[in-house]
């Protein structure tokens, strides 16, 4: 370990701007990747968490109402929350837009709702991509670390090599004890290139598997909101009947005090 340091900081000593340039952005690097690794764990440790309570609590929903309450309880800092405003709020408008009596009126922009079930559909599975873009947050930024810490090393090695090779011309002593210290000091920068790019890599893998899982769990969640609002059904049972109407049960749904 002694060897290691002291082999590190001659290197600091021996080196140039470039390098001493090179080594900043890789340190720079490697902190805001660590910072990303960080908050978006702490972030989906979080969700989960929240997520656990809610649907505990969705499982037992049997009507509209009992859906407003427990939006008007959960709030929108989670997910599958979120997503059961997204349909309650779509449900809401088709209420509007077609009149208690179930008869069709124009919309704000002045067309008729022909497919009220598709709309409800549709606002949750705009739901379902908006959340999938929020879960990517910080994903680019693991990935562009990942890719070009292994590069920026590499810069720095080339650029250590050149001038050790120029020292070693200036001194005019090209043994093998006076070329392999500088070649294997200028390697350091590719040992850092790789300690920055190699926990970004896994970190973005395992990221982009648990978020993979969190969407899939999210889309079971769309369908289960969708049989709610249409047939009063969650879970399997919403499955059964996939040609709910929701038309037929939005009249049902009563603007709840604080709802958006």
């Amino acid at each position: 370990m002694f060897e290691t340091s002291s082999v590190f900081s001659h290197f600091l000593a021996q080196t140039d701007v470039v390098g001493l340039t090179v080594l900043t952005v890789l340190a720079a690097m490697s902190l805001i990747s660590w910072y990303v690794i960080a908050l978006k764990l702490w972030r989906h440790v979080a969700v989960r968490a929240r997520s656990r309570v809610f649907l505990s609590s969705f499982g037992g929903m049997r009507s509209c109402i009992d859906a407003e309450r427990l939006r008007a309880q959960a709030g929108t800092g989670d997910p599958f929350a979120r997503l059961l405003d997204e349909g309650l709020r779509a449900c809401q408008h088709v209420r509007d837009a077609t009149g208690r009596d179930g008869g069709r009126k124009p919309g704000a922009s002045g067309f008729e709702l022909q497919s009220p079930d598709d709309y409800v559909s549709a606002a949750l599975a705009h739901g379902v991509a908006t959340e999938a873009r929020r879960l990517e947050n910080g994903l680019t930024v693991l990935a562009s670390i990942a890719s070009s810490a292994p590069f920026i090393g590499l810069f720095g090695t080339v650029w250590g090599i050149f001038h050790a090779l120029r020292n070693i011309a200036l001194s005019a002593q090209a043994s093998l004890d006076k070329v392999a210290g500088p070649v294997g000091e200028a390697l350091i920068m590719t040992a850092c290139g790789l300690f920055v790019a190699i926990p970004a890599v896994l970190a973005y893998n395992t990221f982009v598997r648990m978020n993979r899982n969190l969407i899939g769990e999210l889309e079971s969640h769309a369908h289960a909101v969708f049989g709610l609002l249409g047939l009063g059904q969650t879970g399997s049972d919403a499955s059964a009947a996939p040609d709910a109407r929701v038309v037929e049960l939005s009249a049902a749904v009563p603007k709840a005090e604080g709802a958006r």
